[in-house]
């Protein structure tokens, strides 16, 4: 998964040779006994245009960056990058399902569904959006939901990528705290283990 793509590309030093680099990634995997290298690009919002290259089903893509480089699949890496986290987690919940509808309508790379846990910077900045009623509960719902989509894709890994195990100054995390204890690790436990 490569975070930050425009970075990437910066520091190999343009779109070209970035595909050069990505391009022997994959072949040392295979040289290494594997089948193959998963590539995966982390999208911000719905736009993965990069300096010209579209990545859209309706616009260009054969000229998109994201195949230009190798990239296999998507996923997004925070509720923030694509939603309005200034809401309570359950109607952060419908935009986010409206957003899986638009990209599966839109993209042609496979996308991985995404939950975050929830969103607070202001530890870090001293004022955020806020993720609220981001409890355990409403957490297993966005579980589920993701659940569904990977169930609903069985061509697909059944990958699901969730924010994150340690994000504290983002107020995002699964690790056990004083408030809900280990309650975000019990939910995945419950959806995904249990089959609760």
């Amino acid at each position: 998964m490569i975070y930050d793509v425009p970075q990437l590309i910066a520091g190999l030093g343009g779109v070209e040779q970035a595909a050069d680099a990505l391009q022997w990634f994959k072949d040392e995997t295979k040289k290494a006994g594997f089948p193959g290298l998963e590539l995966q690009l982390t999208m911000w919002s719905q736009n993965i245009n990069y300096s010209g290259f579209d990545g859209s089903k309706t616009r260009n893509p054969e000229n998109a960056f994201v195949k230009k480089l190798g990239f296999t699949s998507a996923t997004h890496y925070q509720f923030a990058h694509f939603v309005n986290v200034n809401d309570d987690y359950m109607n952060i919940l419908e935009g986010v399902k409206k957003e899986w509808a638009h990209i599966d309508s839109t993209f042609q790379l496979t996308y991985y569904p995404h939950i975050s846990v929830g969103w607070d910077n202001s530890p870090r900045t001293g004022k955020s959006a806020v993720v609220k009623n981001n409890t355990p509960a409403n957490f297993e719902k966005g579980l589920r939901m993701a659940k569904e989509y990977a169930d609903k894709h069985p061509k697909q890994v059944p990958l699901i990528t969730i924010n994150s195990w340690n994000e504290w100054t983002e107020t995002s995390y699964l690790q056990p705290d004083n408030v809900f204890g280990y309650g975000y690790l019990d939910a995945i436990k419950k959806v995904f283990v249990d089959g609760k």
